[in-house]
C-alpha cells in the first residue's frame, strides 16, 4: 500500500481533504493512516450533524499531516524514508522551539509545541 494524501468525506457534505491515507492501486482498498485515525476520529465527532457543505484542511489541524502536504509541494515523494526524514528534521525543530518556550517560561506556547510533538510521534508509537 502506497502513503498518500487524500479527501474523506463525511456526511456527504463536509470534506477533510488532506488526510494520510494508505492506498492499494491493485484492490482499490484505502484506511487512514493509524497515527491520525483518532485525530480524524474526534474531528469528525466535533462536526456533530452537519447542515452545510464544507471542506476542512486537515493538514492544517495536524502537524504530521501537514508535514507530508508541504513534502508533496515540495515535490518530495511520500517514500518511507523520505517522512522519516522530514518527520526528524522537523521534531528537531520543535524540540528547539520547546527549548525555547521553557527558557522564555511561556506555559501556553510550551503546550502547543507538545501537542505538535505528540502528532508527529503517533504514528510510531502504535
Amino acid at each position: 500500500m502506497e502513503l498518500s494524501l487524500r479527501t474523506v468525506i463525511f456526511a456527504k457534505k463536509v470534506n477533510i481533504t488532506n488526510v494520510p491515507v494508505y492506498s492499494c492501486a491493485i484492490c482499490g482498498r484505502n484506511d487512514v493512516f493509524h497515527g491520525v485515525k483518532d485525530d480524524v476520529g474526534r474531528l469528525i465527532s466535533q462536526l456533530g450533524t452537519v447542515s452545510d457543505s464544507r471542506s476542512i484542511p486537515f493538514d492544517q489541524m495536524h502537524e504530521w499531516a501537514g508535514l507530508l502536504s508541504d513534502m508533496r509541494t515540495q515535490m518530495r515523494t511520500l517514500q518511507p524514508s523520505d517522512v522519516a526524514k522530514a518527520t526528524e528534521e522537523r521534531t528537531n525543530q520543535l524540540l528547539d522551539l520547546l527549548n525555547l518556550a521553557t527558557a522564555l517560561g511561556d506555559e501556553e506556547w510550551k503546550k502547543e509545541i507538545q501537542a505538535r510533538l505528540a502528532q508527529l510521534s503517533a504514528q510510531y508509537i502504535r
